[in-house]
């Protein structure tokens, strides 16, 4: 919101939430209804495309918004260090607003402007019209329009709300109060309206300036600078006519310069230009992506995950994954499999987030593959390499044919039985291990045992295994049974839903897996699975992990920051298994909390 809302600040259908799109569905239903019910002489074509150009304004947004996100994390050509936060996100969540708007104005135009009708495809003399007409009164008016939204009386009332984002995204470009965007659609409508008046009007004429003002505001709004040199040295006059992400850029920092719309000519003219701006185009060029120190491995899991990519759907990704919605099942099935697709012919890995934390770069990678193990991924400090454990033994293969890797391998075992072990309330003295068992299970139940506690186990082989493990002192204290009678269970992957039903009023299911169990019982708790959450100087979250909440990192990630930070210089993977306690004191010195327990479903 802005400063000090003024009047008109919200959409009308803001009250709608995610139906506001029924407001197009009349317009659309009777565009549908008369083009397949007219002959072919009553068809009304430009009204008929209304609804796949809106469509399609939707796609081109979203290319930006991915491409964008991709770049400022890869760092190449990066203009603005600082972070988006959660706060922007859910403020430019409604970029699609506009898209809106612009259908419900298309089709009454359509229907009631002479000359917004039965259009052809191409008129010469119509698109040049446009042009003029951009070029002139729309970038001159704009100009001086953006000046007064900076005097502090509507600065405050609307203005403001667009320069909450200092780190600009594609989609800030159309993030505006309903009453400052309706002012801008007067402006861009002035073309339109006279070719529609004019009889010069046609489908490209009208659909081709919308994309034109789209391709310009998405292009002027990245933080990273992709216009190169060279077209402005073969064609000088360009620097009057073409602004670039740089140019915008300095805008959103300095406030009091470079108001131009897309053309930086009346900025020249009136001398609001930036005295930085070519400075600070040349540096973003010359900028080069950097080196983490940190890269943590990710992947997707199921055919939806797609949608949770922090380069994908950046609402969606702020926001912990929860269950399939139907829209997801059924009107986005296209989209799912054209990204299964494309990620089954995809080899190689790409950054999907950046971080800083202490004097740390971190990285996010993602392996273009679905489900390579259910166990998690793997986290390596200023290294690359992740196969599943049935693979590699979570990398212990890799490090023996690499015996001279300068990097370190870190699977945040160690850091994810930790916060196990520190999720379980003091004074227990039975615990139950369900599912498919796990390193960390298993170093969990040893521990256990050393204090005490009495670990039930319902697997023969498991059972033996860890009898192994246990010293004979302790090995007492493991016993095997399929019992469901203790109040503390800890699940893994594959936890029966029969079993479930079977636990006792008041249990406590704490997860030992990245995947958490199906809440199936309202009269127990659940917690959320090994994580822990960020302290305040972690920049740059702005996207969930899975299931997780806001600004909460799972323990396998925080593993390898904290290798790093601490200057272990040792592998954690295979059979090794780090220091609990002493992973688990370094994590809390460096600022992170452990999570309280969930209330029941």
């Amino acid at each position: 919101m802005a400063t000090n809302p003024g009047i008109l600040t919200d959409w009308p259908w803001t009250p709608l939430g995610n139906y506001k799109y029924v407001v197009v569905a009349p317009f659309v239903a009777h565009s549908i209804y008369s083009y397949l019910t007219n002959d072919e002489n009553g068809r009304d074509l430009t009204n008929f495309l209304i609804l796949p150009f809106l469509l399609s304004r939707v796609l081109h947004n979203q290319i930006w918004i991915s491409l964008s996100r991709y770049k400022t994390a890869k760092g190449d050509n990066r203009i603005l260090d600082r972070t988006i936060e959660f706060e922007q996100v859910d403020r430019e969540s409604n970029w699609d607003d506009q898209i809106l708007l612009t259908g419900i104005f298309f089709y009454l135009g359509n229907l009631t402007v002479k000359g917004g009708a039965n259009l052809p495809l191409w008129r010469t003399d119509g698109i040049l019209i446009s042009m003029l007409l951009h070029a002139g009164p729309v970038e001159f008016f704009y100009y001086w329009l953006h000046r007064a939204l900076h005097h502090h009386y509507l600065y405050s009332r609307y203005h403001s709300h667009h320069h909450s984002s200092i780190v600009t995204e594609p989609i800030t470009s159309v993030i505006h109060p309903f009453a400052e965007i309706i002012s801008y659609f007067i402006l861009f409508f002035i073309p339109m309206i006279m070719v529609a008046l004019t009889g010069t009007g046609s489908i490209v004429s009208f659909f081709g300036y919308v994309t034109y003002i789209d391709l310009m505001n998405n292009l002027g709004h990245c933080n990273f600078e992709l216009i190169p040199r060279k077209l402005f040295t073969i064609f000088p006059p360009l620097m009057y006519i073409m602004y670039t992400p740089s140019y915008h850029s300095l805008h959103h920092t300095q406030f009091r310069a470079n108001y131009s719309l897309f053309m930086p000519f009346y900025d020249y003219v009136y001398g609001t230009m930036d005295k930085s701006t070519n400075t600070v185009y040349e540096s973003s060029l010359k900028r080069e992506g950097e080196s983490p120190d940190v890269v943590h491995l990710t992947h997707l899991t199921t055919s939806e995950s797609i949608y949770h990519l922090r380069l994908g759907f950046a609402s969606w990704a702020s926001k912990p994954q929860t269950a399939s919605q139907w829209y997801m099942k059924y009107l986005m099935w296209p989209v799912t499999w054209w990204s299964m697709m494309v990620t089954w012919f995809h080899s190689r890995a790409f950054v999907t987030e950046r971080n800083i934390f202490e004097n740390l770069k971190l990285q996010t990678w993602a392996i273009p593959r679905y489900n390579i193990h259910r166990k998690g991924a793997m986290v390596l400090t200023l290294g690359l390499l992740n196969q599943g454990e049935e693979m590699n033994r979570n990398g212990e293969l890799f490090i023996r044919r690499n015996p001279k890797l300068k990097v370190k391998l870190v699977d945040g075992s160690s850091l994810a039985a930790a916060v196990v072990l520190n999720s379980i309330p003091e004074g227990t003295n039975q615990v139950a291990i369900k599912g498919n068992s796990s390193k960390v299970s298993n170093f969990v139940a040893v521990a256990l045992c050393r204090r005490g506690v009495q670990v039930s186990i319902s697997g023969g082989s498991d059972f033996r295994r860890l009898r192994e493990l246990c010293g004979p002192e302790t090995r007492n204290n493991l016993i095997l049974s399929k019992g469901c009678s203790q109040q503390i269970w800890l699940v893994g992957d594959k936890l029966q839903e029969t079993e479930q039903v079977k636990a006792s009023k008041g249990t406590l299911f704490i997860p030992f897996s990245l995947f958490p169990p199906k809440k199936l019982r309202r009269d127990c708790f659940y917690c959320n699975t090994p994580a822990m959450s960020a302290p305040r100087n972690f920049e740059n979250l702005d996207s969930c992990e899975n299931w997780l909440p806001r600004r909460v990192i799972s323990a396998w990630r925080i593993a390898g920051i904290v290798h790093a930070l601490e200057g272990w210089n040792v592998h954690e993977c295979g059979d090794m298994m780090f220091s609990m306690d002493k992973i688990w004191e370094a994590t809390l010195k460096l600022g992170f909390h452990p999570l309280r327990v969930s209330t029941s479903e």
